[in-house]
């Protein structure tokens, strides 16, 4: 079992020094969370909540998924980094395929690109890209960016981006696997189709079994059932995290989990849990430490 320490809205001038301590105490790696910007008001529904209103304020934060990767790779050796979710049809294919594969790159191929489609149409208004097409621009910028980390003079004619005989360098030495994330039909066969791996936004160790056999059965009819796949977990309710737990999914084929941020009253509304909005590094270390010595280590 692979554990990622999530962590999604922790202090930007932390992240390099919680990189480094997550290394050393085993995790094998972090996940953060990504968006441009809250809206004060929106017409959108976020999809993980029964009332369809976001489940933290509106001041939280988000650092850049790609600097930020970047710099806690520039401390550590073997920690990995992925997002839940980067939110990929808000940009244009080359210029994510430069970021990502620069920072794949420097950091010996140690980061993923954990992507959603998005819901908050905002963003997206803001950026000047259609909303209503955002799954069918995904799975196009998939084919593109893997096209351009080939290497070499590459073309591309699609719906959505065209380019001619064009080079982009630096490539990374590895292929940068792509983990589509989110609940819906759709994301689940995105996954299976045209992915390297799923990212859970959040589901009980009842519900793991039957998402694992639809995962396996679209990757079966997509013809991708020998490949590798990675299935990273959020354990809902956030209080069900023990070995037990852990070691069942293990066996169900669940290949990763994410431990809860160090802001967990964001995860519940009606609740305050964990550190709190803000808190030391020194706090956020004993957390750490506390997962790694009552749950890594022993499943080991």
């Amino acid at each position: 079992m692979k554990f990622w320490q999530s962590i999604s809205w922790a202090e930007a001038e932390q992240l390099t020094e919680i990189a480094r301590f997550a290394e050393q105490v085993g995790f094998h790696g972090v996940i953060n969370s990504e968006h441009l910007f809250l809206t004060r008001k929106t017409e959108s529904r976020y999809p993980y909540t029964s009332d369809g209103k976001m489940n933290h304020a509106l001041d939280y934060a988000y650092p850049d998924v790609w600097s930020s990767f970047a710099a806690m790779a520039a401390v550590t050796k073997t920690l990995r980094f992925t997002s839940s979710v980067y939110l990929l049809p808000l940009r244009n294919p080359l210029e994510v395929a430069k970021q990502a594969g620069t920072c794949a790159l420097i950091s010996n191929n140690r980061v993923s690109v954990g992507f959603g489609v998005g819901w908050q149409k905002e963003e997206f208004d803001q950026m000047n890209v259609d909303f209503s097409t955002r799954g069918k621009r995904t799975d196009e910028m998939i084919e593109v960016m893997r096209k351009i980390w080939q290497g070499g003079v590459v073309s591309h004619r699609g719906r959505f981006f065209s380019f001619e005989e064009i080079e982009m360098r630096p490539v990374p030495t590895q292929p940068v696997p792509f983990y589509c994330g989110g609940k819906s039909p759709a994301a689940l066969r995105r996954a299976a189709y045209l992915c390297d791996g799923y990212i859970g936004p959040g589901h009980t160790i009842e519900e793991a079994p039957a998402l694992l056999a639809e995962l396996k059965r679209l990757r079966q009819e997509a013809g991708r059932g020998h490949l590798p796949f990675e299935t990273i977990l959020i354990v809902m309710p956030v209080g069900a995290r023990d070995v037990d737990t852990f070691r069942r999914l293990e066996d169900m084929g669940v290949s990763g989990v994410t431990l809860p941020p160090f802001d967990t009253g964001g995860i519940d509304r009606n609740r305050t849990a964990g550190l709190g909005k803000t808190s030391t590094l020194e706090e956020k270390k004993r957390q750490m430490e506390r997962y790694a010595g009552t749950i890594i280590r022993k499943m080991q």
